[in-house]
């Protein structure tokens, strides 16, 4: 059993000590909110991008953080002093809360962070990945929530497709896949990702902010035909930064091989990393 130590609304706590009532609507209904970063050599990554999301998604979803963006840091400090991971996976929810009926949201909400180990595998970046598309646009679309119901379903559907993961798309637009935005790279060299109801990632937030490094990126909605014609394609994500795509529906995109720019860019991105 688990001896690390997790922060529970007020307490530190053991894992195999910490709980949640069944009355919690997380529980009931799935309802609440998390942000998710990577520490790297005990630094935490990106953490005032993902505290200002955490934030957004909490008030979006009309929930209450007792705490201070100041507050938390000083608490997710201490967690990591106490379990003394220095490459780790940390985990922020706020949960719905104890609803006396199930459904009413209260006025008070749970807070849990949590850290694990995180070893992130070699060689993904080299081998790349294939996806399948599936129709399908988010509820809540802009909030980090609970919710991968649909995620979790499509798993076999991944599996029958011989994918690693599948990517939604909505009236034609390429949206994002479960727990990664997309860009893909154009013949022309411009690099373009989804811009209306995705999830705003904060290695895609990263990426887009290079576009002073001399690239061509923008945020516009493009369809499932130029994701087809691009020449390069790649995933970013917290835990993977930036995994190259090498198939869609079983579609070689571009030579079907890790693009140049793909690897610039992840050079760059590791860059502001270390």
């Amino acid at each position: 059993m688990s001896t690390n130590t997790v922060f529970l609304n007020d307490t530190f706590i053991g894992t195999d000590q910490a709980s949640l009532l069944i009355t919690d609507l997380s529980i009931q209904r799935g309802y609440g909110i998390f942000d998710f970063f990577k520490t790297v050599n005990g630094q935490p990554i990106f953490l005032d991008d993902h505290i200002e999301r955490f934030y957004n998604s909490a008030k979006n979803m009309h929930l209450h953080v007792s705490q201070s963006p100041a507050e938390l840091k000083k608490i997710i400090g201490e967690l990591m002093q106490r379990n003394n991971l220095p490459d780790s996976g940390i985990k922020i929810t706020l949960t719905g809360g104890y609803s006396e009926d199930a459904y009413a949201l209260p006025p008070t909400q749970n807070l849990i962070i949590t850290q694990v180990p995180l070893i992130i595998p070699q060689g993904l970046q080299a081998e790349g990945i294939t996806l399948a598309t599936y129709v399908y646009q988010r509820q809540l679309s802009a909030m980090k929530t609970l919710d991968y119901s649909m995620a979790i379903w499509l798993q076999p559907f991944i599996e029958e497709n011989k994918a690693d993961d599948v990517l939604y798309h909505f009236n034609g637009l390429v949206k994002e896949t479960p727990r990664a935005n997309l860009f893909i790279v154009t013949h022309e060299g411009e690099v373009i990702t989804a811009k209306s109801d995705i999830l705003s990632g904060v290695i895609r937030k990263n990426i887009l902010n290079l576009e002073d490094s001399g690239f061509q990126i923008s945020a516009r909605d493009f369809t499932l035909a130029e994701l087809y014609n691009a020449s390069e394609a790649f995933l970013t994500s917290t835990t993977k930064n930036i995994l190259p795509v090498l198939k869609v529906d079983g579609k070689e995109i571009g030579n079907g091989k890790a693009g140049r720019i793909t690897a610039q860019l992840y050079t760059l991105l590791l860059d502001k990393i270390r």
